[in-house]
């Protein structure tokens, strides 16, 4: 259970981490590449900040320790291995490096084709190719002429292939002499295109090519990313506007069969097949406990439901990357580069699939108490998590926000006991009304639950006056009054000032105001105008978050 009060901290964790088998913050503000060495059971991630900064390579094991950092002068803008795994490539702004996979040393590069917009590295058909454009200002870089170009006798050579903005690059299949190349939405191209190519011989040969929008423009193209399956029959394409796409390799024409729909919500970002064939994982950006991530079977017709991962806040990110995820050679491990914050932060997820997921809602209403919130005192919203399948090893946990008109407060996260039951603890700082909204994310063997939420209406908090005087006072000693002052809830900025008045029956009139103490007491002292009954009124008018208070103490007064 949340403890403690005051959980209105905006920083506060969303997704839990159970989401992955490791989760490793990333030490970079930007991301530009993604490599998985299956044979050294390396990842790296290249961090291309600008072409003209310092660009490193983050190398992490499986297992999500970083074990070394490739510091470069320039940017870098794309990594590729080797089919073998022996050697990594990466490209920087005037030349493609080369290092031994074995000692992380580097040993060569290939020079010229000036880059300044991003190279992508792609390995495939025995070589390497990459793009390169070149501007003066990064934002001409959506509509630059942007070139492929092939690695050969140490150089960087101009294939004669180019197209107008950021081109992505994918590899075919392994050994089947295919390369990949698609265009932006962000050029110029009104309907851009995706392209194959045969890569066996010395020049590439585009044998196919695709526009996908309908003759009122409709439907074009918004690629984030592409893979080729395991067998190379198919190629998927990451669709920012359509999801995901499922093409015949041969002449990228629709499949006949599709993958369902991406939850609602959810932004396609990237897509991946496991080496062995078995899975596909198809990446997005979504909000709450709308899931980021999905695997599942590689086959459109296996009906299996997918395993479902949302990601959302500080421990995890807010969604899967562009071209963010790869996979072991054997499919054994899933590699997911997630963002979040303001789009700088970056964290790589190391998931192992399970062999089933299982179902998870809630169940019932959340409940509140006590019964009438109050704003700066503590509430407690329950309710209940129901799952499918066996216990889970670990407790599950729940994540609560509360909106209300100051906007969205993270509250953390809350523990689900073994009956389901959950509280989570909250002080509302704002008199009106407010909605918590509790979730489930998931967790490697549970699918993310639908969202409940439950509306509170907080009230002010109560302030009280106490007020004491003598039954009996003369005009010529006069009268001392004492009282207290409280006020629940969230602590007043300043002391209060209350407002006195005395009336007599001469009328009724304002004396100066009194200041409450530290300690909330305050003293009255007053000299009579007259005799008989006086009564002295004591308030406070309170504010936003108090309510007002009054006491009243009647005194007989004598000569």
């Amino acid at each position: 259970m949340l403890a403690g009060t005051g959980l209105t901290v905006a920083a506060a964790p969303a997704a839990h981490a159970a989401a992955s088998d490791a989760v490793a913050k990333l030490p970079i503000g930007s991301y530009s590449g993604l490599a998985v060495d299956s044979v050294h059971q390396r990842v790296y991630i290249a961090d291309q900040r600008d072409t003209n900064s310092n660009g490193t390579v983050l190398v992490y094991d499986f297992s999500g320790r970083k074990v070394d950092t490739l510091q470069r002068e320039f940017g870098i803008s794309g990594v590729a291995l080797s089919e073998d795994a022996a050697t990594l490539y990466v490209g920087e702004r005037g030349r493609v490096i080369t290092y031994d996979t074995g000692t992380l040393q580097e040993n060569g590069g290939y020079g010229a084709a000036y880059d300044t917009c991003g190279r992508q590295l792609v390995f495939t058909g025995s070589k390497v190719w990459s793009t390169s454009a070149y501007v003066y200002q990064s934002y001409q870089c959506a509509t630059a002429s942007t070139a492929l170009n092939m690695l050969a006798d140490g150089a960087v050579n101009s294939t004669g292939w180019n197209d107008v903005g950021r081109l992505q690059l994918a590899p075919g299949a392994r050994g089947q002499n295919r390369l990949l190349m698609g265009q932006p939405k962000e050029s110029d191209a009104p309907n851009p295109f995706l392209a194959s190519f045969d890569v066996s011989g010395t020049t590439p040969v585009r044998d196919a090519s695709r526009r996908f929008a309908d003759g009122d423009g409709k439907g074009a193209l918004d690629l984030k990313d592409m893979a080729a399956s395991a067998d190379g029959t198919k190629v998927a394409v990451a669709d920012a506007t359509a999801g995901t796409r499922l093409l015949n390799a041969g002449d990228l024409s629709d499949a006949s069969g599709q993958y369902q729909a991406l939850p609602a919500g959810a932004t396609s970002t990237a897509v991946a097949f496991s080496g062995d064939g078995t899975y596909i994982a198809r990446g997005a950006q979504a909000t709450g406990s709308t899931p980021d991530l999905l695997v599942q079977s590689a086959d459109p017709a296996d009906g299996t439901p997918p395993l479902e991962f949302a990601f959302e806040g500080s421990l995890d990110g807010n969604g899967v990357a562009p071209r963010g995820l790869a996979w072991s050679q054997d499919g054994s491990r899933l590699f997911a580069v997630t963002r979040g914050g303001t789009g700088q932060e970056y964290w790589l997820h190391i998931i192992q699939p399970p062999a089933v997921q299982y179902d998870t809602r809630f169940t019932g209403d959340l409940t509140h108490s006590p019964s009438s919130a109050v704003a700066g005192e503590p509430l407690s919203v329950r309710g209940r998590l129901e799952w499918d399948g066996p216990a889970p090893a670990q407790p599950l946990k729940v994540t609560a926000v509360r909106e209300d008109a100051n906007g969205t407060h993270q509250l953390g996260t809350a523990t689900v006991k073994e009956d389901g039951t959950f509280t989570v603890l909250d002080e509302p700082d704002l008199v009106g009304g407010a909605t918590y909204r509790v979730s489930f994310l998931g967790d490697l063997t549970h699918r993310p639950a639908t969202d409940v939420t439950h509306a509170v209406t907080v009230g002010k908090a109560p302030a009280s006056i106490t007020l004491a005087g003598p039954e009996e006072a003369t005009m010529s000693g006069g009268v001392h009054l004492t009282g207290t002052f409280t006020a629940q809830g969230k602590a007043l900025p300043e002391r209060a000032m209350l407002t006195v008045k005395r009336t007599d029956r001469l009328g009724t009139g304002t004396l100066s105001s009194v200041t409450v103490a530290a300690d909330g007491t305050f003293a009255i002292d007053d000299l009579p105008r007259t005799r008989r009954q006086v009564t002295y009124t004591v308030s406070w008018p309170g504010d936003d978050l108090h309510t007002s208070a009054t006491a009243s103490a009647t005194v007989h007064v004598s000569r």
